[in-house]
């Protein structure tokens, strides 16, 4: 009779090792949803300059009293293309967005806006990059529901789609606006 090696137990222990992880990883109320630490939180402060024309973004803007969107994005970022037709949208029923361009150059993140159309309410440049360090920021595009006292509500990372709206921000939005 043949002598069976221990190590013979070793893969089927690592496959059920491993689909143990997967089973319980997938049990995550939304696996594509990063954490965010500053949720519930204020806002951290504002560091931008000016990008084109219009009033620069600053935190006072942050607590103005009304619901908004922060979003983070930069003409580079082929995500923040596809969302932005979401954006336009958001910004046509009246919610407040302001943009945070994340280091691009000037003239690429204005011509971008000049072909996409703009928007945001105010808009900075982060062209650093402290502000998107400071806020926790893991790349573009990135989302914050800030409520009117400038505490964040909300974080998305990654691009705002149709889903991300009816899934995400108007239930968000309902609840924040709820007394």
């Amino acid at each position: 009779m043949a002598k069976v090696s221990p190590l013979m137990a070793l893969p089927p222990i690592l496959f059920a090792g491993i689909a143990a992880m997967f089973f319980f990883g997938m049990q995550r109320e939304n696996p594509d949803q990063l954490p965010s630490a500053l949720a519930g939180k204020p806002a951290p402060a504002v560091q931008t300059v000016v990008l084109g024309e219009g009033a620069p973004l600053t935190d006072t803007d942050l607590r103005d009293g009304r619901i908004k969107l922060v979003n983070f994005w930069a003409s580079w970022c082929a995500p923040c293309r596809a969302e932005h037709a979401s954006l336009m949208a958001l910004a046509t029923e009246g919610l407040p967005i302001y943009g945070v361009n994340y280091k691009d150059t000037p003239e690429n993140a204005l011509a971008f806006l000049a072909e996409l159309g703009n928007p945001f309410e105010k808009i900075g440049a982060d062209t650093t990059g402290r502000m998107g360090l400071n806020w926790g920021l893991y790349g573009v595009p990135e989302t914050y529901l800030i409520n009117g006292d400038g505490q964040i509500l909300l974080r998305h990372a990654g691009p705002i789609t149709e889903r991300v709206i009816e899934a995400t921000i108007r239930p968000a939005l309902e609840a924040a606006r709820r007394p």
